[in-house]
């Protein structure tokens, strides 16, 4: 081959063409193989004689270098192509995902508006609207989401957060979907003494949101979930180690599916074929914010067994000198756990003692009151008791009944539960329950606990207020060029007491509240996204007007505009708040509490 590239007859057709003529070849030596160029050019006057000049190189490294970027060309095309071929799966899902929501929508309104007049009807179909709602808010959050942290936009803000309030409201969120499912939550820590952490609270809990509610979402009626938070010895001064267990006995993934599931768009079984609707975005999601916090996440899976995801972070503590653990009034008196789960008679048994008591506990309702009966006979009574709500024998108020019948009424009873109580209070404060206490159980909870059954003159009824009675009279002006965004703003804010005027840009809005007497407007409320002139716009105007009270109004943001930065630009433009749309009722009514005392 290269004798004929090589001859004259050749040689002589390319360079009448072209000045230079070159050729690749690779020579196998010693078991290796090089790159060599021979490469020809004119020389002297062609036209008079056939001149020429051969040289003969080695190409060696650069067609190494370039046989490595045909290689990875090669991978990112292959990559390109998956990712396509995932993309166009994940939009033919996502196309099923987001109609049947809408259909759901458009289906329950039609049938609301053909049955006005009967309330219960309309009442239930209002709910089911609500419900496909916000499924479809969550579809969508989820592709914003991923798109964010493809681009880079998504940025950590590590703030003062408590580690039982997090959970606790967690906890809430998943509370009716656990109830309509019938399954049991079980859910404890262990050695949890450092609750006060530096962290980004939005991240972590959608971190945890997004594993729970697949453990929810994958579990079948009557199945178990168990949330574990373990504090783990190692971490620096000034830091603390945290590990997340999210168990279930749910249908449990295949092996092959589990080297795959933080990858975007993957799903085991596609929604048509599961019935269970989702995008394949939260587990990418979950990875990639975990990552960005510098933690870990792990999963463990068999099909038709169950699945279990563990997270590792290592917070930052707060630095404040912590209150002394022990209550001098409870010192060295006796205490019986009773619970089914031996982690949480352990995990409640060390508190107890850290707080300076002698603690006991059993797994069984029976045996606790067996228990007592002893410890009155040998006249050892046990001082404080804390016991599970649902006992696999029999439930926690039958027990606090037979030990009040046993102990009479002076002993403190202290009820445990990962469920709302407020269905069973009445019951239990009936059959001599002294307190509640929420699953997971902190260790300053049941400090806060105990204390306040010792000051139970003062102890103050917690109210969970669901009905949105007036809060104020006053005016808003509303900032917003959406008629039907204006008709639902103005009658929440009508149901809240207060009246509204509409500005329909920020210009119209501006000149409204310039031309005002100071006071006549209680607060603004400021969309971002409108014609002439924009919330940013508006609200940089007004805190310039030259009457100083009328620029000092409570200006909020009310906007689509949902993320973190959207957030920090209205603050740097002068806003006091900022509510996302679609609107949360309550967090609005909590907002404008806040602002206008």
């Amino acid at each position: 081959m290269l004798r004929q590239v090589l001859c004259a007859d050749k040689i002589k057709k390319e360079l009448e063409e072209k000045n230079s003529y070159y050729i690749n070849y690779r020579i196998f030596k010693n078991g290796e193989m090089k790159y060599f160029q021979t490469k020809i050019v004119r020389a002297g006057t062609w036209g008079e004689s056939h001149g020429i000049v051969l040289g003969c190189h080695s190409v060696d490294e650069e067609t190494r270098n370039e046989l490595v970027k045909k290689g990875m060309l090669q991978d990112a095309l292959l990559q390109a192509n998956r990712a396509s071929k995932a993309k166009s799966v994940f939009l033919s899902n996502m196309s099923h995902d987001i109609r049947t929501p809408m259909n759901a929508i458009v289906g329950f309104t039609t049938l609301a508006l053909s049955h006005i007049k009967n309330e219960e009807q309309v009442e239930e179909y209002l709910k089911k609207i609500k419900t496909s709602g916000d499924h479809l808010l969550s579809l969508i959050n989820d592709v914003l989401d991923m798109s964010r942290i493809e681009s880079g936009k998504i940025h950590l803000e590590e703030k003062l957060c408590s580690l039982p309030e997090i959970l606790h409201g967690l906890c809430n969120i998943l509370q009716a979907d656990i109830h309509a499912k019938q399954l049991e939550l079980r859910i404890d820590t262990v050695d949890v003494f450092d609750e006060e952490i530096y962290c980004d609270k939005l991240r972590l809990n959608q971190v945890l949101l997004n594993l729970v509610s697949n453990s929810v979402k994958y579990t079948g009626a009557g199945g178990i979930i168990n949330i574990r938070i373990i504090e783990k010895a190692g971490a620096p001064a000034g830091y603390a180690n945290y590990e997340f267990h999210i168990k279930d006995n749910g249908i449990g993934m295949s092996e092959d599916f589990v080297a795959h599931i933080f990858e975007p768009f993957e799903r085991e079984e596609n929604t048509t074929i599961s019935g269970i609707q989702g995008t394949g975005l939260g587990m990418a999601i979950t990875k990639n914010i975990v990552d960005m916090m510098n933690g870990t996440i792990r999963v463990k899976s068999e099909q038709g067994v169950g699945s279990e995801f563990v997270v590792c972070f290592m917070f930052r503590l707060h630095a404040d000198a912590k209150e002394p653990q022990e209550i001098p009034e409870f010192a060295n008196c006796r205490a019986l756990v009773v619970d089914d789960d031996y982690n949480t008679c352990d995990s409640v048994s060390y508190m107890l003692q850290q707080i300076g008591m002698n603690a006991e506990w059993t797994l069984s309702g029976k045996e606790a009151v067996l228990r007592t009966h002893q410890a009155i006979t040998r006249e050892n009574s046990y001082q404080v008791y804390i016991i599970d709500w649902l006992l696999p024998d029999m439930n926690g108020i039958e027990v606090t009944r037979r030990i009040r019948k046993e102990m009479g009424v002076n002993v403190p009873i202290i009820v445990l539960t990962a469920y709302d109580w407020s269905d069973i209070e009445d019951e239990a404060k009936e059959a001599g329950v002294t307190a509640f206490c929420s699953k997971p159980l902190f260790l300053s909870e049941l400090r806060n606990c105990l204390l306040s059954i010792l000051n139970a003159g003062k102890e103050k009824e917690e109210t969970d207020g669901t009905e949105h009675t007036p809060l104020h009279t006053g005016r808003i002006l509303l900032a917003e060029d959406v008629e039907m965004n204006q008709e639902i703003a103005v009658a929440i804010l009508g149901d809240a007491g207060f009246s509204t005027e509409i500005a329909s840009n920020g210009k119209i809005a501006l000149e409204m509240l310039k031309n005002s007497d100071p006071g006549y407007y209680q607060s603004v409320l400021m969309d971002i996204q409108m014609p002439v002139m924009n919330g940013y716009e508006a609200a940089k105007e007004i805190r310039r007007l030259e009457n100083k009270e009328l620029a000092s109004i409570p200006i909020i943001a009310m906007t689509a505009n949902a993320f973190e930065e959207d957030k920090q630009e209205a603050l740097k433009c002068g806003m006091n708040g900022h509510i996302a749309k679609p609107i949360d009722v309550k967090n609005l009514f909590e907002t404008l509490g806040k602002i206008l005392q």
